[in-house]
């Protein structure tokens, strides 16, 4: 059955859909989530139009969904789609490096965590439960970094942020670095409104790329994008060597980001999960007398783990030339 606001099981029944929306934002703050919005579950076809330039232009990385159908209309992931309420989970930890050691980071900050698909997944699931307990018939697919739609611009039609030239949205708060989770869902909830506005436009994330992958219209090349390329498996071309020779992190890239003003004093993040386990550099010594088991038993819990390490060994060996 699809709900509507006389399906909730909360008081005020003709308040049914922003009572709703209310018990929803007080719930992510329960979570340690301040940015949460709705999207409407239409068809984004200004999206469309973006996405189908950049497959044409090539720009392009093989992670998204390769049905353009599936990333523009909703009901081919959920049938009785109405919204899709969309979460933002900083990251930034306030340190680069080990505290407390002279040892330098050599994974990016988004790395440095339990894996954050397990932590948002986790947040995610929670949220829709909370929102089955209290709407009747409520149905749900979530989402983190794994989706058919294209997370960014659902968290800019859902005002959480505005564009930057980088391709990132950023938040007042916490700058660009969050994650992106969904809920695609049937509940008619009231949708947001975009933010107006973009980024300062300094060039400075164009000017510092590694790869010169910003493109300085709101899009990127992803194949020439440093994180991206530490990503490949297999034997590199040296276009790409070149690339990864510029940084020093085996695994991601943060240039863009720590380059931008937007990034400045940001605030660090209030989710427990991604302050606790940290990492910030690879053992390479280590990592290379690990058999593969082995890897998987220490690091599989990481976000970096997922290419195993002969990918981290590679990169190390071309970034230090050993």
């Amino acid at each position: 059955m699809m709900p509507d606001s006389n399906n909730c099981k909360s008081p005020g029944k003709n308040n049914g859909r922003n009572e709703m929306k209310k018990k929803l934002a007080e719930y992510c703050r329960s979570l340690a989530i301040e940015y949460v919005g709705i999207a409407p579950a239409e068809p984004y076809l200004d999206f469309e139009k973006i996405w189908r330039s950049q497959v044409r232009k090539g720009y392009i990385s093989g992670f998204e969904e390769s049905d353009t159908a599936k990333r523009v209309y909703p009901e081919l992931t959920l049938e009785d789609a109405r919204s899709v309420i969309v979460c933002l989970f900083p990251y930034y930890t306030g340190t680069d490096d080990d505290p407390g050691t002279d040892v330098r980071a050599n994974i990016s900050k988004y790395a440095r965590s339990i894996d954050y698909h397990t932590i948002i997944m986790d947040k995610l699931r929670r949220i829709a439960m909370f929102m089955e307990n209290g709407i009747d018939g409520f149905r749900w697919k979530a989402f983190a970094d794994s989706g058919p739609f294209s997370d960014r611009y659902l968290a800019w039609k859902a005002g959480l942020g505005f564009w930057g030239i980088n391709n990132h949205i950023i938040t007042d708060k916490y700058g660009s670095y969050v994650f992106i989770g969904y809920i695609l869902n049937n509940f008619p909830f009231e949708p947001d409104t975009p933010r107006g506005g973009t980024c300062l436009k300094c060039l400075e994330c164009v000017r510092n790329c590694p790869g010169q992958c910003i493109m300085g219209d709101f899009t990127i090349n992803p194949q020439r994008c440093r994180s991206y390329l530490t990503q490949k498996k297999g034997d590199l071309p040296q276009e790409d060597i070149e690339i990864l020779k510029k940084h020093g992190l085996i695994w991601g890239c943060d240039v863009c980001q720590d380059v931008c003003p937007h990034n400045r004093n940001v605030q660090p993040t209030p989710i427990k999960e991604f302050r606790e386990d940290l990492l910030h550099s690879i053992d390479i010594d280590e990592l290379k007398k690990l058999s593969n088991r082995e890897f998987r038993k220490k690091y599989g819990n990481r976000s970096f783990s997922w290419r195993g390490r002969e990918v981290l060994i590679r990169n190390h060996e071309i970034i230090h030339g050993t």
